[in-house]
Protein backbone atom coordinates (compact mmCIF):
# COMPACT_ATOMS: atom_id res chain seq x y z
CA UNK A 1 0.00 0.00 0.00
CA UNK A 2 2.64 2.54 1.09
CA UNK A 3 6.30 2.42 0.16
CA UNK A 4 8.51 2.04 3.21
CA UNK A 5 10.38 5.25 4.04
CA UNK A 6 12.11 4.19 7.27
CA UNK A 7 15.47 2.44 7.61
CA UNK A 8 15.81 -0.60 9.86
CA UNK A 9 17.55 1.35 12.62
CA UNK A 10 14.77 3.98 12.50
CA UNK A 11 12.07 1.33 12.78
CA UNK A 12 13.81 -0.34 15.74
CA UNK A 13 14.26 3.00 17.52
CA UNK A 14 10.59 3.89 17.01
CA UNK A 15 9.34 0.54 18.31
CA UNK A 16 11.57 0.77 21.40
CA UNK A 17 10.53 4.39 22.03
CA UNK A 18 6.85 3.48 21.65
CA UNK A 19 7.14 0.59 24.08
CA UNK A 20 8.97 2.76 26.64
CA UNK A 21 6.38 5.54 26.40
CA UNK A 22 3.50 3.08 26.71
CA UNK A 23 5.16 1.40 29.69
CA UNK A 24 5.69 4.72 31.45
CA UNK A 25 2.05 5.69 30.97
CA UNK A 26 0.28 2.36 31.51
CA UNK A 27 2.45 1.11 34.40
CA UNK A 28 1.81 4.29 36.35
CA UNK A 29 5.44 5.38 36.44
CA UNK A 30 4.21 8.75 35.20
CA UNK A 31 0.75 9.65 36.46
CA UNK A 32 -1.80 12.35 35.91
CA UNK A 33 -2.06 14.29 32.68
CA UNK A 34 1.44 13.39 31.55
CA UNK A 35 0.73 9.70 32.08
CA UNK A 36 -2.39 9.93 29.94
CA UNK A 37 -0.42 11.82 27.30
CA UNK A 38 2.21 9.05 27.23
CA UNK A 39 -0.49 6.37 27.01
CA UNK A 40 -1.87 8.00 23.87
CA UNK A 41 1.26 9.31 22.17
CA UNK A 42 3.20 6.07 22.69
CA UNK A 43 1.17 4.37 19.97
CA UNK A 44 2.43 6.76 17.26
CA UNK A 45 6.10 5.70 17.16
CA UNK A 46 5.13 2.08 17.84
CA UNK A 47 2.74 1.86 14.90
CA UNK A 48 4.94 3.80 12.48
CA UNK A 49 7.88 1.60 13.45
CA UNK A 50 5.92 -1.60 12.93
CA UNK A 51 4.47 -0.45 9.61
CA UNK A 52 7.71 1.13 8.33
CA UNK A 53 6.00 4.21 6.94
CA UNK A 54 6.01 7.67 8.49
CA UNK A 55 3.40 10.18 7.28
CA UNK A 56 5.60 13.15 8.20
CA UNK A 57 8.43 11.75 6.06
CA UNK A 58 5.93 11.29 3.24
CA UNK A 59 4.72 14.89 3.49
CA UNK A 60 8.28 16.18 3.45
CA UNK A 61 9.20 13.73 0.65
CA UNK A 62 12.15 12.40 2.64
CA UNK A 63 13.00 9.42 4.78
CA UNK A 64 15.82 7.50 6.40
CA UNK A 65 15.67 4.59 3.99
CA UNK A 66 17.87 4.90 0.93
CA UNK A 67 15.79 4.41 -2.18
CA UNK A 68 17.28 2.66 -5.16
CA UNK A 69 16.28 3.94 -8.58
Amino acid sequence: MFKSNEASWDRIARVVLGIVLLYLGWAGVVSGGWGLFLMIIGFVPLITGLVGWCPIYALLKTGTKSFQA
